[in-house]
């Protein structure tokens, strides 16, 4: 029962994630699977990968609705990025759980810093002579480092291609957290399978935790859709933030 209750709030939080701010339900799903569950970090990705499959669908719809997808640029970075994912999650297995664990804490840590930042505290691209030179090939870059964060951490995926789209892209907020978590149905179905094959975990867990992410994602996508995003950016943030220290905690490798 307690698996079960913990299965669902991993869902839950990591839809509502995905639905407010575009991040990677990972970064709020594999902590919980890994912190309460003791699931090995590999099989925690994994799973929280799949369980972003449904809050993101889910999530996409509603941003569709509210006319807050804008697919065609995208794409270019989709292309490199499900490659990228497919070749990483192959190699990360290989990772000693503790030291993976350790990992993908610091970049959930990462991602929850960046979630909080406005547009304006960020570089702005364009004065970056590369991007401005090579804006096509800088976008397929991306899409590759985008696709391999995904594949070996699982979180950092949704944030990078928000950062992606905002900074390169130039897209709107609401247009850019869309976006996003449109690209992540696929980065998250490649990664997930790709993790599966390498290491299969339990389906019926996974299917409990999509659940949770679906109710999740479809609030939370609604109120984000309706509201600005400063106030829920920071409360994302911190609980973030605080996940990502608790798992760096729990596998601290030289403990």
């Amino acid at each position: 029962m307690f698996e079960i209750i913990i299965l669902l709030l991993s869902g839950i939080g990591a839809g509502i994630v995905t639905g407010l701010v575009g991040a990677s339900a990972v970064v709020v799903a594999a902590p919980l699977l890994i912190i309460f569950l003791d699931y090995p970090a590999y099989v925690a990705i994994g799973i929280a990968l799949s369980i972003d499959v449904f809050a993101s669908f889910f999530a996409t719809i509603v941003y569709y609705k509210h006319g807050n997808l804008k697919i065609r640029q995208s794409l270019l970075l989709l292309i490199p990025a499900l490659i990228a994912v497919v070749v990483a999650s192959y190699f990360s297995k290989s990772i000693p759980s503790a030291n993976l664990g350790f990992i993908t804490g610091f970049g959930t840590i990462l991602g929850g810093i960046l979630i909080t930042k406005k547009k304006n505290d960020l570089p702005e691209v364009d004065d970056i002579k590369f991007f401005k030179k090579y804006r096509t090939l800088s976008i397929i870059l991306i899409g590759l480092l985008i696709g391999t964060i995904a594949g070996v951490f699982g979180a950092g995926g949704g944030i990078m291609i928000l950062l992606a789209l905002t900074l390169v892209l130039n897209y709107s907020t609401h247009k850019a957290i869309g976006t996003s978590v449109f690209l992540m149905i696929f980065i998250a179905l490649f990664g997930g399978i790709s993790h599966y094959v390498n290491m299969p975990f339990s389906l019926s867990a996974l299917f409990i935790g999509g659940a949770g992410g679906i109710l999740g994602a479809l609030g939370a996508s609604k109120i984000a859709n309706i509201t600005k995003e400063k106030n829920l950016k920071i409360i994302v943030g911190v609980v973030v933030v605080t996940l990502g220290a608790l798992l760096m905690l729990k596998n601290i490798p030289f403990l």
